[in-house]
């Protein structure tokens, strides 16, 4: 294996690695009594920075086009209420299951892209998608008469949905921008539809106090937004998106570890189960795009 693909897939596995760690500043913030939009805030704002800081450095072009600029901003907007109804649902379950649900928007992507743009669902997808409804209904009904929030499931699912719906517009745009540049605006526009949301929901901006609040914002903004994204751009373009997505499994192992070991999220033998089928479904839903593709 040549260097080129050594670095794709160790960016690879650290972009789902760093993706995966959301539970872990939103829930300790979660715990000193900071609400979804005050978190998502600075998650948003510090990224930002972060992007504006490196674009500098590199002495990116900032300029966008007029009609350009409302494509981005609905893409901003997509991926800003993904996140905003994922971690409004880490208030109804444990952030693990919620991240391992989250992953099944590549299942979306396909029923998506079969409904809207024609394209053939073949048996591995059909069996893709029984594999990962049944994995969520295990998560759903944990046994023992213990079952998962209704409205916390429903949130989860519609942050898919919203991501699977960003995945196909991004696919489908074509911008002569950097992927720095790209991203830069997309979560600037995110940081404006996070702001649009705590206004209508009635959710108050909170100051963060301490080191502990600003370290774990600065996470946020970090590992799960600006690293991942970046890492998984030279993913990408040295190993290829399929080979990349699949690694993406990393996402909800990393929450579901950090849910467990951090913050004592029970682990049981169901549960374990569910997270099999949905990331089985997953990959060969990945899989089978790979050999349509050859």
């Amino acid at each position: 294996m040549n260097k080129l693909k050594v670095k794709g897939y160790v960016a690879g596995i650290l972009a789902a690695i760093f993706y995966g760690t959301n539970p872990l500043g939103s829930l300790h913030l979660y715990a000193d009594g900071i609400n979804p939009a005050t978190v998502l805030f600075y998650r948003y704002a510090l990224a930002t920075v972060m992007f504006a800081v490196v674009m500098l450095l590199r002495r990116e072009s900032f300029a966008i086009r007029c009609g350009h600029a409302i494509r981005l901003m609905c893409l901003g907007a997509f991926m800003a209420y993904s996140s905003v109804t994922l971690y409004v649902s880490f208030l109804y379950m444990d952030a693990g299951v919620a991240s391992t649900i989250l992953f099944s928007y590549p299942v979306m992507v396909a029923v998506l892209m079969a409904v809207f743009y024609h394209e053939h669902i073949t048996w591995t997808s059909t069996f893709s998608i029984i594999l990962a409804t049944f994995g969520i209904s295990l998560l759903y009904n944990l046994g023992g008469g213990q079952k998962l929030s209704a409205l916390g499931m429903t949130l989860v699912l519609l942050s898919s949905l919203l991501y699977a719906v960003y995945i196909i517009a991004v696919q489908r745009s074509h911008m002569p921008y950097s992927a720095l540049t790209f991203t830069f605006w997309i979560v600037l526009f995110g940081l404006v539809a996070i702001l649009v949301y705590a206004a209508f929901a009635g959710e108050p901006l909170h100051m963060l106090h301490g080191a502990k609040e600003w370290l774990c914002a600065t996470q946020l903004a970090l590992l799960p937004t600006v690293l991942s994204l970046l890492l998984m751009t030279i993913a990408i373009n040295n190993i290829g998106p399929t080979p990349s997505a699949i690694l993406g499994a990393l996402e909800p192992v990393t929450a579901v570890v950090i849910g467990v070991t951090v913050f004592g999220e029970s682990f049981t033998l169901r549960l374990a189960v569910g997270i099999v089928l949905i990331l089985s479904a997953v990959i060969l839903i990945i899989r089978g795009a790979k050999s349509s593709q050859s």
